[in-house]
């Protein structure tokens, strides 16, 4: 457990080796993943093809669930690759993780409050951008002193207040389960009846840890479907 982040230097700026590092074999996954699964469609869906046209189904659902279909039509694509992102993102640390000289290489990328507190803000920048574009400045900023002007400083206490819970909570789950994760780990090694009583302690949360992966993926694509609907629906 006694282990730092590889923090590189370019032109004077730190960066952490390990985020560039998972965030990269993160894209990639999911890369492949669309690829593959789409490479030869048939009209009757089997393997994976079944399985992303399921998914690509359960994304319009949470859409639709959010917003009117012809306004949220259009955030589709960013749903669907939110949701496959970071689900992907969160197993990755779940098998092992990979420490070289006292640096952790191989971990979740979501286990970095710098990771999703960037895509938190990401949405939220998104969330402003198509509210400018789909209602104009004029009734995009109108929306902030209503239903009563005096709302206004509490609407932009919100904006914050969204980006942190949405970003830290993220975070807080996936870093949490990594840790205890590691602690069964180091219970299961330390001897004979701590191999006894964590082996079995670790695959046990290893299946709950994919299941609260997939919950908070689910989570963030969610929020991130109703914050756009805040700004871009005429009933909000």
């Amino acid at each position: 457990m006694q282990h730092g982040a590889p923090i590189r230097e370019i032109f004077g700026l730190a960066y952490n080796a390990s985020n560039i590092l998972m965030i990269t074999v993160s894209s990639v996954i999911v890369f492949l993943i669309a690829f593959f699964s789409t490479r030869r469609l048939q009209r009757k869906p089997t393997g994976a093809q079944n399985l992303m046209e399921w998914v690509v189904d359960f994304v319009r659902g949470i859409i639709n669930n959010s917003m009117d279909w012809k306004t949220g039509g259009r955030f589709h694509l960013l749903a669907f690759t939110l949701l496959l992102y970071i689900f992907v993102s969160n197993m990755l640390g779940l098998p092992f993780a990979i420490v070289v000289d006292h640096e952790l290489w191989w971990k979740s990328p979501t286990a970095d409050p710098l990771i999703t507190m960037t895509l938190a803000v990401m949405v939220i920048v998104l969330s402003h951008y198509y509210g400018v574009k789909l209602k104009g400045t004029k009734g995009y900023v109108k929306g902030f002193f209503q239903p009563m002007k005096f709302m206004f400083p509490l609407k932009i206490v919100e904006e914050f207040s969204n980006s942190l819970t949405l970003g830290l909570r993220l975070y807080g789950n996936i870093y949490a389960g990594e840790v205890l994760l590691g602690l069964l780990v180091a219970l299961g090694t330390s001897s004979i009846i701590g191999g006894i009583a964590g082996i079995p302690l670790m695959i046990v949360w290893q299946a709950f840890s994919i299941f609260i992966g997939a919950i908070q993926a689910f989570i963030f694509t969610l929020l991130t479907m109703v914050y756009m609907s805040h700004k871009v629906s005429d009933d909000h």
